[in-house]
């Protein structure tokens, strides 16, 4: 009866977030400490029962427990361990509890490091996340039960994970991408808490930041494993389809990459606090979108979980009711704060505005490109398709603003910045840049307009990222001195802003100069794909786990030398006979080497599908170097160090200001002038 204990732990795990929307928020309204003391107790006891709820369910596909549902629909006794493991989340409501377990597991986290922070700022972040909570437990609770029994007739076998998820990826994409998803609910109850206690001031930006910026990072990683998986197993060789769910992960990652800039500018000039309230609502609301069409059945796509009306009907009412909710409080807070900084138009300040424009920008494209077909589709006004052409025309060239924006942002000042000092400080890695763009196109050997914008943009932000550093590195005692007093926030933004170029260099090159052929061969045929030969030297089979596959060999040539030797396969699954391609890759720093085979045309022929992708590696390479900059800018002192008061201890506490812990630093910490200036 395990399985009805499981369903019984997310009832109990339900009632304990209804208490932990309600009462600590009580208690910080009416002033009571003992009402806001059950926030942290709640809070892990919520989490014990989520907790146990998915470990229920873990066991149940580990032990082949047939006569519950969605095991017996997700999963098969041939599956090797570990992906019946990720089976868990193969599907609609096992996919639901990781996630409810990812936002019980962050709203712990909050509870556990926060102890210096003002109780009633805990109590109030704790129980707007446990009204989060609240809405996805009453999910599944009502809609989506993964412990729904088989009866009477209980299943010898399952049915079989989806081929396409018997992947490695399926390990690790979900976890990564959920935990981006589910953190920016921890910088929206930040946020929520900062209106109703009217608190929008650099400590609550401070003690928002390092939240948004690790969510920010998962995000990061999740959507570059998403590409590279479907890059390597959906047999096409592309690594982004504007694929509307792929747009779901795209948008809050937009705003939320506008949120952590503008949480910076914030802080530590005490500008942009509205603004920034509404980029974390907007980007939390990104974030139930995205789930919103995963599971409402309004998509057909190999990312959908769903296509039940009644979850979509469920999940728009939660969407609207966050929404109108938060945009009310918003609308009669927001007019409350004032701003007393001033800074000019030629200043950091402005730089960051403008690329925040350009962010939002993007998100509003992207969100209209994705939405606008869903909309006329269920308003019964015909059907339109928008897709890649669309994309790839209105979204690069803000990409490439938002760049050479960033690129002069670095060499910008606080408050005001001379014209002609900014213009003089640029000339030297502007011609830098443009010679070195000028080199690539020459050695790609051929001149297109848009791959040398793309080129000169990422050369130009990692050129300007450099140069900065080298300019903060000048120090009497020498350069390594220079280095190691930089700070780690400094360090995390050099390594996101080196990452992002590496994208945008990757993404440009791959899209202008990658070669694809789809071609007939036979044993013994060459194809020419570039400078690469291609000689289809073996046909055979094999056995697996749970499938058999038709694979091929062949040999890749250049110049007359084997630089590679790839075996593509064509699996059937022996469950549900289903037929998958999988490719085989000669993976390089600088190119890859592409080969998927497809149906045989004839007894001794194939179709076959041949690629050259030059520089693709460095869209996930950037990626992760981009979250890893965020990792250590969140490692930075002053998120870890004790506040140094200024004033008495009592003081403090009575004017509410008393903050920090070892994740969060109070708004009195002294901040070093490479801080200040970075």
């Amino acid at each position: 009866m395990y399985p009805e204990l499981g369903q019984f732990a997310l009832i109990l795990a339900l009632l304990l977030a209804v208490l932990l929307s309600v009462v600590p928020l009580v208690g910080s309204v009416t002033g009571r400490d003992s009402l806001q003391a059950f926030a942290r107790p709640l809070t892990a006891g919520m989490f014990v029962f989520v907790a146990l709820a998915f470990g229920i369910l873990a066991y149940a596909f580990m032990t082949d427990d047939f006569s519950v549902a969605y095991v017996a629909n997700n999963s098969n006794s041939l599956l090797p361990w570990y992906y019946k493991f990720s089976a868990v989340w193969g599907g609609h409501e096992g996919s639901l509890l990781l996630w409810i377990l990812m936002l019980a597991g962050w709203t712990l986290a909050v509870a556990v490091f926060s102890q210096r922070l003002p109780t009633v700022m805990v109590s109030q972040v704790l129980s707007v996340l446990g009204i989060v909570c609240v809405g996805f437990l009453l999910f599944i609770v009502m809609t989506s039960n993964p412990f729904e029994r088989i009866l009477p007739n209980i299943p010898a076998d399952g049915a079989d994970l989806n081929p396409l998820l018997q992947d490695f990826g399926l390990i690790i994409h979900p976890p990564m991408l959920y935990m981006g998803y589910v953190g920016f609910s921890v910088a929206f109850a930040f946020a929520i808490a900062a209106l109703i206690n009217g608190r929008l001031d650099a400590a609550w930006a401070r003690w928002s930041r390092p939240w948004t910026t690790v969510a920010w990072a998962f995000l990061t990683i999740g959507i570059a494993l998403g590409s590279w998986w479907a890059y390597y197993e959906l047999g096409w060789g592309g690594w982004w389809f504007w694929d509307p769910v792929e747009n779901a992960s795209l948008l809050p990652w937009l705003s939320g990459t506008a949120l952590i800039h503008s949480l910076a500018v914030t802080e530590k000039r005490g500008v942009f606090k509205s603004w920034t309230v509404l980029l974390a609502i907007v980007t939390f609301a990104l974030s139930l979108l995205g789930t919103f069409l995963v599971r409402s059945g309004v998509l057909t796509s190999v990312h959908a979980f769903a296509s039940d009306p009644e979850r979509g009907t469920f999940l728009l009412v939660l969407l609207a009711i966050t929404v109108i909710g938060s945009l009310i409080l918003y609308a009669v807070r927001a007019p409350t704060v004032h701003v007393r900084a001033r800074y000019g138009s030629m200043s950091r300040e402005i730089f960051l505005l403008l690329n925040n424009v350009m962010l939002v920008s993007a998100t509003l494209l992207v969100a209209v490109g994705t939405l606008y077909p869903l909309v006329l589709d269920s308003l019964d006004m015909g059907k339109l398709s928008i897709g890649e052409p669309f994309f790839n025309l209105t979204f690069a060239p803000l990409a490439i603003a938002a760049g050479l924006l960033m690129g002069v942002g670095v060499f910008s000042r606080w408050k005001k910045t001379d014209a002609g000092w900014l213009a003089r400080k640029l000339l030297w890695p502007l011609a830098l840049s443009i010679l070195i763009s000028a080199a690539a196109i020459v050695g790609y050997g051929e001149f297109k307009t848009m791959a040398f914008l793309g080129i000169f943009t990422a050369v130009w932000v990692a050129v300007a990222t450099c140069w900065d550093l080298w300019d903060k590195s000048n120090s009497r005692k020498g350069r390594m001195h220079g280095l190691k007093r930089q700070s780690r926030s400094y360090y995390g933004m050099v390594l996101g802003h080196l990452g992002l170029a590496m994208i945008i260099a990757g993404a440009t090159v791959v899209s202008n100069y990658g070669i694809e052929r789809d071609v007939r061969m036979e044993l013994g045929d060459v194809a020419t794909v570039g400078d690469y030969q291609f000689v289809f030297t073996d046909i055979g089979q094999r056995r697996g786990a749970n499938f058999t596959a038709e694979y091929g060999g062949f040999d890749v040539l250049l110049d007359g030398r084997k630089v590679a030797e790839l075996h593509p396969e064509k699996r059937q699954y022996s469950v549900g006979m289903s037929v998958m391609t999988e490719a085989d890759i000669d993976a390089g720093f600088t190119r890859d080497i592409f080969v998927a085979i497809g149906e045989r045309i004839s007894d001794n022929a194939w179709a076959i599908r041949l690629q050259y992708k030059p520089l693709i590696r460095w869209l996930w390479l950037g990626a992760f170097i981009t979250a890893l900059g965020g990792f250590l800018a969140v490692s930075d002192k002053r998120y870890r160090i004790r506040e140094r008061a200024t004033e008495p201890k009592a003081k403090l506490a009575d004017s509410g200001s008393l903050v920090a812990n070892p994740v969060m630093t109070s708004v009195t910490t002294p901040v070093t002038t490479s801080e200040a200036r970075s």
